[in-house]
């Protein structure tokens, strides 16, 4: 069903275009997608910490306002948006993938829902165009998308330089930054210089992150991050650091003992861009009526609150 507005009220700031940022190791190894991936997880938790999350999620939300925190702007506020020319946007055909939790996937009644689907529909009505989400395989969903058979691909795509070839991307709608978690009674006056034993996994983009800004921490290595966040619950280390979105879903089970201390850090060359909407290459409409639509929802509290019903424990 097509919507309509009586009016469109001022334009918000313009968004620079992307057309293909930077591939990190942490882009490839958590949630934007460059190859088939199963969950946002796959880097740590798995899909057991997944389905315990959202057995939670009923209960959480009940708790959601104690726990509630908006998202950050991911876009420069000083710049400034054109406004969409909605003439050859009669509608947004969004491809998605079904297999990626709890973005885009499908519940007990084979129904496509997750934050994905319910931001897509919200960016049609805020633009007032007709909207169709269509479920593709992850290998066939890029390839559906530069064929022509959609207009633009929420599925969490990488902003590399090979997908940037083919592709534009919307502005960031949600940015994965990496946090420190203990155990709750060290929360107040945590400071990451004196965090003690810091479990961290091995090899990530993570422990990169603690030698370089923080290298007098002592890290211990865990070869995932379930079993470097049961180490913080046990008492065997003092605090973890790693992908807070990943850490969120542990916390799901576990807001008794632990939670995140500190701040969150933004560190894109290390943790990615984040998730951003692909269009084909020189969409300019629909990438602009995307943008503006993000620039809204975020504006009148649309944005938050599909995040805090997705995510009730908020890793910002």
């Amino acid at each position: 069903m097509k919507l309509f507005f009586n009016a469109w009220p001022a334009p918000p700031p313009i968004l620079a275009r992307k057309g293909g940022g930077a591939a990190s190791r942490s882009v490839l190894d958590r949630c934007t997608r460059t190859g088939p991936a199963p969950s946002p997880l796959r880097g740590g938790l798995g899909w057991g910490a997944v389905r315990r999350g959202f057995a939670a999620l009923a209960l959480l939300l009940l708790a959601a306002p104690a726990l509630a925190q908006p998202i950050p702007y991911h876009a420069d506020p000083d710049a400034r948006e054109i406004l969409p020319n909605l003439q050859p946007v009669p509608a947004i055909r969004f491809l998605t993938t079904a297999d990626f939790p709890p973005f885009n996937f499908r519940d007990n009644n084979g129904e496509l829902i997750g934050f994905n689907i319910d931001l897509a529909r919200r960016i049609c009505i805020e633009v007032n165009v007709a909207c169709t989400i269509q479920a593709w395989p992850w290998d066939q969903a890029a390839n559906a998308l530069a064929d022509s058979q959609g207009d633009a691909l929420i599925a969490g795509l990488a902003m590399s330089p090979e997908n940037g070839e083919s592709f534009d991307f919307s502005a960031v709608y949600l940015a994965l930054p990496g946090r420190f978690v203990t155990r709750a009674a060290a929360i107040e006056g945590f400071r990451p210089e004196a965090a003690g034993r810091v479990a961290v996994r091995s090899g990530s983009v993570h422990e990169d992150f603690l030698v370089r800004y923080l290298p007098g921490l002592e890290r211990v290595g865990f070869e995932d991050e379930l079993a470097a966040l049961e180490a913080v619950r046990t008492g065997g280390v003092d605090a973890f650091f790693g992908d807070a979105m990943r850490a969120a879903f542990w916390l799901n089970d576990n807001l008794a003992c632990c939670g995140f201390a500190g701040e969150a850090y933004f560190r894109p060359r290390l943790f990615g861009e984040g998730l951003a909407i692909a269009v084909p290459a020189g969409n300019d409409p629909v990438r602009h009526a995307i943008d503006w639509a993000l620039v809204r929802l975020k504006a009148n509290g649309a944005l938050d609150e599909l995040y805090l019903r997705w995510f009730p424990v908020g890793f910002y």
